[in-house]
């Protein structure tokens, strides 16, 4: 029995160590560890948004220029055709009387009327243009 009081004594001394070390400290430590990493983690996930969102701008500002152009093209395009089919609107209305008939046969037909007589004249064309090179050598 002595030696189980001598144990209790001894029991009583390291409890009493103990409660002099302070037990907060290593829990402050990992909770700070834990915090930093956190926030750390909610650093880089923000980057990455902020790298997507601008990539993300870039991209359609980029298609906004491109969608511009070809708005332009199309609109350029629209315009022209509507001038052609005004013209053709044009030729059908002078083609449908007699006079742009009779107009269109004498100009790029080269017909004449029954009592008329045609006279076509041809200018010689000018062979100046093609002038022939000596050459030198074997050949």
């Amino acid at each position: 029995m002595a030696q189980y009081k001598t144990d209790k004594s001894n029991s009583k001394e390291t409890a009493k160590k103990a409660e002099n070390k302070p037990k907060s400290a290593p829990k402050k430590k990992s909770s700070e560890n834990s915090g930093g990493l956190y926030y750390s983690f909610l650093t880089i996930v923000l980057l990455l948004c902020l790298i997507q969102i601008t990539a993300s701008v870039v991209l359609n500002v980029s298609k906004i220029v491109s969608y511009k152009a070809k708005i332009i093209q199309i609109t350029n395009t629209r315009d022209a055709a509507q001038a052609l089919n005004t013209q053709l609107r044009d030729n059908i209305k002078n083609f449908s009387n007699v006079a742009g008939l009779e107009a269109i046969a004498r100009n790029n037909l080269k017909m004449s009327s029954e009592d008329e007589v045609m006279v076509i004249i041809n200018e010689p064309k000018d062979d100046t243009t093609k002038e022939k090179t000596k050459k030198f050598g074997i050949f």
